[in-house]
């Protein structure tokens, strides 16, 4: 058996495409947004192009700067459910969260994605960083950071008990001897905890899989450490080499330190690459595509990434950088800092969040 490492390739789907102004530029798709045979053909052509895996972000919240750019977010589970039924191989990564969600209902839904893709279904496993969605969900408050890490720990050990209360050969489904399921084979998880009180056992026989590959997608410090204990893959977003190598290797030894092997993870950096003929032709691209962006758009963006309002300063001029510095706490996670940084280095022109964009030769 080889032993030669293998690129893990994740197509990434948006709504609108990831740049933020790329529903606006000529040619896209920006009229079939709600047409599932345009994602179903996107998956289809990933997978015949060999690509490991298609992603799906979400959030039970609207985002503030929909007005500007296509930001809404589909139910993913549903929309990988509609691209199974046209696709055979590729994975199927639905992002769901471990605070506005119950570990019981989550486990029916991937359980019925995993059967239905017959053992393709993957988790990303969130703890959902937009406040606003507390609202939605009847709470005061968004639960803070550490709780939040807190519970979906417990979440995640409840979710896999249900997805292991049936034993593998306790489906019998023999029309002949009448016994449809082995009851001795099925288990109740009884679990009672701080955050959850959940009987079992599941009412979804074991999937192809057992359980989906477990992704995540969190730097901040709780989110490596709970992606070096549990997650299979992680994506990441870095806009330096350093940043990105820095993050590999701290992965990497946390994995170590959960006494797991390094292999065990594979780390997916994110990039949004223009591709050219020449190097000026992908450049001249992505400045095409950055001046589609509306400046209120890219405005929301540092308010949101930052909590900074900064609509009062000249947008060619330099970026007022003592506001960020003023900040005595961040919040918490690597997009403060990341975006930050970044704006410390920028002029305000076309700003445009997100992964980060490479520009290259094909």
């Amino acid at each position: 058996m080889s032993n030669q490492r293998q690129l893990v390739l994740n197509l990434f789907l948006y709504p609108g495409g990831h740049h933020e102004a790329a529903w606006r530029y000529k040619g896209s798709a920006a009229d079939r947004i709600l047409d599932i045979t345009y994602y179903q053909e996107l998956a289809q052509r990933a997978e015949a192009h060999k690509f490991d895996a298609i992603f799906f972000a979400d959030g039970p919240a609207l985002a503030d700067n929909v007005r500007y750019a296509q930001r809404f977010r589909f139910e993913p589970i549903t929309w990988l459910a509609a691209i199974a039924a046209v696709t055979s191989r590729i994975g199927l990564i639905a992002t769901a969260s471990t605070t506005y969600t119950e570990p019981y209902n989550l486990a029916r839904l991937f359980a019925s994605l995993d059967h239905l893709s017959r053992g393709r279904a993957g988790w990303n496993i969130v703890t959902t960083g937009a406040p606003q969605a507390a609202q939605n969900f009847g709470l005061p408050e968004h639960p803070p950071h550490h709780e939040r890490y807190e519970r979906a720990r417990e979440y995640l050990d409840v979710i896999t008990r249900l997805w292991d209360s049936w034993e593998d050969d306790a489906l019998v489904n023999d029309p002949v001897s009448g016994v449809f399921a082995e009851t001795s084979k099925i288990h109740a998880i009884n679990h009672v905890g701080k955050h959850f009180r959940v009987r079992g056992p599941l009412n979804i026989s074991r999937t192809p899989q057992g359980r989906p590959v477990y992704v995540q997608a969190g730097s901040s410090d709780d989110g490596r450490a709970f992606a070096a204990q549990f997650a299979e893959a992680i994506f990441t977003a870095h806009q330096t080499l350093a940043s990105a190598q820095e993050f590999y290797a701290d992965i990497k030894r946390q994995t170590r330190a959960f006494d797991r092997s390094p292999d065990q993870i594979k780390i997916l950096p994110g990039i949004s690459p223009f591709i050219g003929s020449t190097q000026i032709e992908a450049d001249r691209l992505q400045d095409e595509f950055n001046e589609l962006i509306q400046p209120e758009y890219s405005l929301a963006q540092l308010r949101q990434m930052l909590g900074l309002d900064l609509s009062s300063y000249d947008l060619d001029g330099p970026f007022p950088r003592h506001l960020i510095d003023a900040h005595e706490v961040s919040p918490a996670g690597s997009s403060w800092s990341s975006t930050s940084s970044i704006a410390k280095s920028r002029r305000f022109g076309n700003w445009s969040s997100g992964s980060p964009a490479l520009a290259g030769i094909g």
